[in-house]
């Protein structure tokens, strides 16, 4: 009996050991705790206080006069509107993309799913001048457009192109590794329980899906509010028509009108960031609601 207890108190030992090396292979607590927030007030904390500071040297009323003048709420209205609708594009698209890429196999399967990062390593410059020679009047797609009357290029349409073009990614790789490890076993058994398509998609399928999807959706959404270098190629940028903010803010700070382009910005950041507080809100009642991650 003894030598069985000391048997298991070596084991308990061992197993602690064992613990306390997995979790202290980085320093201790403290120190990486310190070098995170350190990290994150360098790269993050710092820039966005600096920007609400230089916002300060306006009157409240000058502040409310940059922020709300029409040429500022146009472009709000097309940054947002256009990133959210190029998000819920790649919502769906995305994810027939990723079920095509998980579920079935197809020769050239590999080389597609290369094609999904290219947004990721393609300069934002370079895309924007691809897509304005395709969907210019003369490029490829915008020639077979423009006799039905669908003007692409230098228009908001363009944006939205821009945007979807560059936010697909996101949500592909965030569903890819969700439908990998769904079961094929719970499909297989709603089914034999007599569930169609669309009830074994709806109610077995899509809510493992939803948190994964909500996730790709809003890094989408995040990427499209902020993007520049691939918009300003296809938008045309003109004013209260196609012009987006980051444009707005660029042409403020070409002006040296350094405060009116930061009280953009502080906008921006605020609907942004309200914004995606509700998405995460979202995806963290849908994971809730459904036992996901408990």
């Amino acid at each position: 009996m003894a030598g069985h207890e000391r048997l298991n108190i070596s084991h308990g030992l061992a197993m602690k050991f064992s613990r306390n090396r997995t979790n202290n292979v980085l320093p201790g607590f403290t120190p990486a705790l310190g070098y995170t927030i350190f990290y994150l007030s360098l790269i993050v904390l710092i820039p966005l206080s600096a920007t609400f500071l230089k916002t300060t040297l306006l009157t409240w009323d000058e502040f409310w006069a940059t922020v709300t003048a029409p040429r500022v709420l146009a472009s709000y209205r097309l940054s947002f509107g256009a990133a959210f609708l190029g998000a819920l594009i790649n919502a769906f698209f995305g994810l027939l993309v990723a079920w095509v890429l998980v579920r079935y196999r197809f020769p050239g399967k590999r080389l597609i799913d290369a094609l999904v990062d290219l947004p990721f390593a393609l300069p934002t410059a370079v895309a924007g001048i691809a897509l304005t020679a395709v969907y210019s009047t003369n490029g490829w797609i915008g020639s077979v457009l423009e006799p039905h009357g669908i003007k692409v290029a230098f228009t908001p349409l363009g944006v939205v192109v821009a945007l979807t073009f560059i936010g697909l990614p996101f949500v592909v790789r965030t569903v890819q590794p969700v439908l990998e490890d769904l079961e094929v076993e719970a499909e297989e058994a709603a089914v034999s329980l007599g569930a169609s398509r669309a009830q074994t998609f709806l109610k077995v399928i899509l809510p493992a899906l939803w948190p994964a999807l909500l996730t790709g959706f809003s890094l989408a959404f995040a990427r499209a509010v902020g993007e520049y270098g691939s918009v300003i190629f296809i938008a045309g940028n003109m004013p209260m028509v196609s012009e987006i903010t980051p444009l707005l803010i660029i042409t403020k700070l070409e002006q040296y009108e350094y405060s009116q382009a930061t009280a953009i910005a502080v906008v921006m950041l605020v609907i942004s960031f309200i914004l995606l507080l509700i998405i995460n809100g979202l995806q963290w009642w849908s994971a809730s609601r459904h036992g996901i991650g408990r």
